[in-house]
């Protein structure tokens, strides 16, 4: 197929696209940076460009669509052009340009609402009752794609749930260098029960979705490892992987959100340059299980992770 994907310059994005190529399709990126993947031909500049959005589209038969706004604060304005506005125009232009299946990319937290998920499945989007902007625009944003599914444009909505790997600069960057500067707490001990996804893994399930749009189309799949482990466990296994102490002092979990909340309301006035020690949203994350059942997710992509969390811990050693 021609596929585009936007948003390659990102972590994720870059490793769909890599494994797009890899598995023989002719692939277009659209981002603002070029992304470095051999064999990809760049269309620079913005999502939110909608002329530009047309041209990349021309003669594109299948799209994986990441581009967004990922940030725990920030101008509201910013994630709604990014990832509700810009993901409506790139359906729009999708439909009119003869596309005929979209693989979304969404987030488990478009359904999280802060109690605990355990085993759960792909429950339906809410907007209104998700935590923070990045959520709630991603929540509407996912209901919008899902709802423009049809016989002439097939739309399906992934989930990868924490993506870490060798090279990101998001998470595992920020797990260690908050650990190195000692600054990175457990919550309740660090013992709520995760999953998260090894990059290659979300990756390749990503693209498996867009293979197998009869099984898929219409509806959301969380897509993780499936190997839910304490918080604090994977968090020191990233640590000791960077050659950093991991985390050992705890804090109540009402504390860390009540600090989140605080934290938020100077932000909003004060932004720092990076992003906020901690949130509400991140308190929850740290301290609320959050672990997804993966039978229907294997069932529907004929899929399934190829690279274990301590293989991929390994790699991640051996990458520094």
């Amino acid at each position: 197929m021609i596929v585009l994907a936007t948003g390659a310059s990102g972590f994720l994005g870059r490793a769909v696209a890599a494994e797009l190529v890899a598995q023989g399709h002719e692939v277009r990126t659209l981002q603002r940076r070029p992304s470095g993947v051999p064999g990809a031909t760049d269309v620079l500049g913005s999502v939110t460009d909608a002329a530009l959005v047309e041209r990349a589209l021309e003669a594109v038969e299948g799209v994986v669509h990441l581009a967004a706004k990922v940030s725990l604060a920030g101008d509201p304005r910013e994630f709604r052009a990014v990832n509700v506005d810009a993901t409506i125009a790139l359906l729009d232009a999708a439909l009119a340009a003869g596309v005929t299946g979209i693989v979304h990319v969404s987030s488990p937290s478009v359904a999280h609402t802060g109690t605990a998920l355990a085993g759960a499945g792909a429950d339906t989007a809410a907007p209104a009752r998700a935590h923070g902007e990045y959520a709630r625009t991603k929540a509407e944003a996912e209901l919008l794609a899902l709802a423009r599914d049809g016989a002439a444009m097939r739309v399906t909505a992934i989930r990868p749930h924490l993506v870490w790997g060798p090279g990101d600069t998001q998470l595992v960057a920020r797990i260690v260098d908050r650990a190195r500067r000692g600054r990175l707490p457990l919550l309740n001990g660090g013992t709520a029960l995760i999953d998260s996804t090894y990059i290659d893994n979300a990756a390749s399930g990503i693209v498996a979705a867009l293979g197998r749009m009869d099984a898929a189309h219409g509806r959301a799949f969380v897509l993780t490892n499936g190997e839910p482990r304490p918080v604090g466990d994977l968090l020191a296994g990233i640590c000791l992987a960077a050659g950093v102490r991991p985390p050992r002092w705890s804090v109540p979990a009402s504390l860390g959100r009540a600090a989140g909340s605080l934290i938020e309301r100077v932000w909003a006035v004060r932004p720092g340059h990076d992003e906020p020690p901690m949130t509400r949203f991140l308190a929850e994350q740290l301290s609320t299980a959050h672990w997804f059942d993966q039978r229907e997710t294997r069932r529907a992509l004929d899929w399934a992770p190829a690279v274990s969390i301590d293989e991929g811990l390994r790699r991640l050693a051996t990458h520094r």
